[in-house]
């Protein structure tokens, strides 16, 4: 290859470097990209970066499981327990691996597994293998022990981690009892969510079932007795009784018209005419 040529090709190589480097430039200078305040997609056990002093849902641990450890798959959670097999062995008396012997670990204390070096984290917890812990830690084992050795992203579904559970309870020559229904209500209500205040009911809003009916400003008053209206309604000597009829006249009678009465309807007496009224002579 001829002088000529390698300069071409250096040439050719430089330019192009050069352009990239200007392209980059000229889209930072064009192009201002705006942070999200929120994660897109929330991922689980990540650091909230959008924290605005809101209240945040208090963290009531992974689903229950002792409901339903009494009727869990066994053989589904002995084929779980593949994916530990390569850290962990299972037999009586068997040695510790990367992980230590899991024989005889429901309801044995933490950390004290013979033959193997815990992380502090785990030498720390209080406490023992109970059904609480086991579920904990299986659903992600570095949110309960930050430092822990083992390296498991965990197990999601809480099905799978009580059958799980159930299978290594069998693995002992005592197996630890089954949860009480006791235990069981305690743990499912401490995972119930908190109850919600009913609102208060709005105005003209229809009263609860069973609840009295307000009072009525508009409601007729109480009657008056019948013998003290008359009493109080009684005329008195030398007064004209008002008229009973709302201002309305009474019919003429057939003397006053002189007109004949109507006929009497079969099975009708017909009404007597009534009497001419002499009038008074002035004395």
């Amino acid at each position: 290859m001829s002088s000529f040529e390698f300069n071409k090709i250096f040439a050719a190589v430089l330019v192009a470097a050069i352009v990239a480097m200007l392209g980059g430039f000229i889209a930072k200078q064009a192009v201002h990209p705006e942070k999200l305040v929120n994660d897109a997609v929330a991922i689980d056990g990540a650091a909230d970066a959008g924290d605005h002093g809101g209240t945040k849902a208090e963290d009531k641990g992974p689903e229950p499981i002792l409901a339903l450890l009494a009727a869990a798959d066994v053989e589904k959670g002995a084929k779980v327990s593949k994916a530990c097999a390569a850290c962990h062995s299972f037999e009586k008396g068997g040695a510790a691996k990367q992980g230590p012997s899991l024989w005889n670990i429901v309801n044995h204390d933490i950390g004290a597994a013979p033959g193997f070096q815990y992380s502090e984290g785990m030498k720390n917890l209080a406490g023992n293998w109970d059904y609480a812990h086991l579920n904990q830690f299986l659903t992600k084992p570095k949110k309960l022990i930050a430092d822990t050795k083992m390296n498991y992203v965990g197990l999601k579904k809480p099905e799978d981690r009580a059958a799980i559970i159930a299978w290594l309870r069998t693995l002992s020559d005592s197996p630890a009892p089954l949860p009480t229904e006791a235990e069981i209500a305690a743990e499912t209500a401490a995972h119930a969510p908190p109850a919600e205040e009913a609102p208060a009911p709005a105005d003209g809003a229809a009263p609860a079932e069973g609840a009295a009916p307000p009072a009525d400003a508009t409601a007729p008053a109480e009657p008056i007795k019948e013998g003290a209206a008359q009493n109080d309604t009684a005329p008195h000597a030398g007064t004209e009784l008002p008229d009973s009829s709302g201002g309305q006249t009474a019919p003429e009678t057939a003397l006053e018209t002189g007109m004949p009465p109507p006929p009497a309807t079969p099975g009708q007496t017909a009404p007597a005419p009534a009497a001419a009224t002499e009038e008074p002579k002035a004395h």
